[in-house]
């Protein structure tokens, strides 16, 4: 089964850029769809979200080295 095939696993791949406010309004309007009847990608949007939150306030206390923000970069999965 695919991700279009499979609306979690779709989610699943849209998750980072709908954190990112990087998808058109079509897209966000599907994902908050998605989100709203689903349980399990609702709580996975809030841990991803709650773990954003933590880096950013982590890191404004202290500065993260250019060489951990590469390598945390390089663990992103991009979108085909």
């Amino acid at each position: 089964m695919t991700a279009q095939h499979d609306p979690c696993a779709h989610c699943e791949e849209m998750m980072q850029p709908y954190l990112d406010h990087t998808l058109s309004d079509e897209e966000m309007r599907e994902a908050e769809m998605h989100l709203d009847g689903c349980d399990w990608c609702r709580r996975r949007y809030r841990f991803e979200e709650s773990l954003r939150i933590y880096v950013r306030q982590a890191v404004s206390k202290e500065p993260m080295p250019a060489a951990l923000k590469e390598k945390l970069a390089a663990l992103r999965i991009p979108l085909n």
